[in-house]
């Protein structure tokens, strides 16, 4: 039979009475199938590869380690997905910031490759570090992850995790999560040990914004001369700004116990990322999440702010803004029925590339 007929006879087995293309029977058939189509790898190119199970591989592909179909899907927008309580929940909620290791090991496996190092500077209890692990069992191979740390309970808290899942896994029959570089101090003096261009990726969770006494005690006046009074949330006139696993988005807490104009905290951020920049390889990503509030019967646009505070400042191009919406969580209502109050269920996540050479002039 020639080669035509052959493709013929093969694209026969996968199609219905009907006519209609069966991708369940193409499967079945251990075809491979791309998008709806049986993929004749004959006809691939030398720089293509059928991977089974996943679609077709492109090894020009120098950001991630996905195929053209995984690579469509990671594209969309909105991550809408609640990931459940899971690797040690209870512990690590000690802390009111972290985000879930399963979010940040998908968004490790979009903007890096297997053996990449990953650096967190604000690294709480370790929910890129556990990411990063998850990557080798869950994912497209294990990355090496850094992490800044300065409160020692949430280093303890990382270590405390690792050890509790690590033991679980192995009654399950199941490989150990790695254990990751968790590095204890201020990220602004650790960044001096990495070398410049040595981070392929750069995933971290900010710290919020905590607003200055003045401003506070000005907002709260208002509050109570407005008849709409005050807002029943977190604090006078704040809504509930929980994060990921029911976690205060608006709150992430810090051996520190300040409150700053929001204009420090925003020059102290874009300082912070001018240095990080440096790090990272010319190739690589860095990835931001960052929440907005509403505060006062204010909108809070922390997000589009701190991206126009890191990119007048740092070396920085964002290059897309990401929605991670948790359709699981609860809902409050505000201001009902007198004044519509948002009821955050989303987080941001700010992705920026390094500029090249030839944009900064260098």
């Amino acid at each position: 039979m020639t080669d035509d007929g052959e493709r013929h006879r093969q694209s026969r087995l996968v199609i219905d009475e009907d006519g209609t293309f069966d991708a369940e029977r193409a499967r079945e058939e251990s075809l491979p199938v791309e998008d709806g189509e049986v993929i004749d790898t004959d006809e691939l190119a030398d720089h293509q590869r059928y991977v089974e199970g996943r679609g077709v591989y492109d090894e020009r592909n120098r950001v991630n380690d996905l195929t053209g179909r995984e690579w469509k899907y990671a594209t969309k927008s909105v991550i809408a997905e609640g990931y459940p309580p899971a690797l040690q929940h209870d512990l690590r909620s000690e802390h009111g910031g972290q985000k879930p290791p399963r979010l940040c090991a998908e968004l490790i496996g979009r903007f890096s490759k297997a053996g990449d190092t990953v650096l967190d500077p604000f690294a709480g209890v370790g929910g890129t570090l556990l990411g990063a692990s998850l990557c080798e069992h869950e994912g497209t191979g294990l990355r090496e992850a850094i992490g800044f740390e300065r409160t020692e309970r949430w280093v303890d808290i990382y270590q405390n995790v690792l050890e509790a899942e690590n033991e679980e896994r192995r009654a399950r029959g199941e490989p150990p999560l790695a254990d990751q570089d968790m590095r204890r101090g201020d990220c602004a003096d650790l960044i001096d040990d990495v070398p410049d261009d040595s981070i392929d990726l750069l995933l971290t969770d900010v710290p919020y914004w905590h607003m200055d006494e003045l401003e506070q005690t000005r907002n709260e006046r208002r509050t109570r001369e407005s008849k709409l009074g005050s807002f029943d949330g977190d604090g006078p006139g704040e809504t509930d700004a929980e994060g990921p696993d029911g976690a205060d988005a608006g709150d992430k807490p810090d051996e520190r116990d300040e409150t700053q104009t929001k204009a420090a905290w925003l020059a102290e951020m874009a300082a912070k990322f001018d240095r990080f920049a440096d790090a990272v390889t010319p190739d690589g990503h860095v990835v931001v999440f960052i929440g907005d509030m509403y505060r006062e019967q204010s909108y809070e646009f922390l997000s589009a702010e701190l991206a126009d505070a890191i990119e007048s400042t740092a070396p920085l191009t964002l290059a897309a803004t990401l929605i991670w919406y948790d359709p699981t969580k609860d809902l409050h209502v505000y201001g009902y029925p007198f004044s519509f109050v948002p009821s955050m269920v989303h987080q941001n996540v700010l992705v920026f590339r390094p500029e090249s050479e030839e944009a900064t002039g260098n």
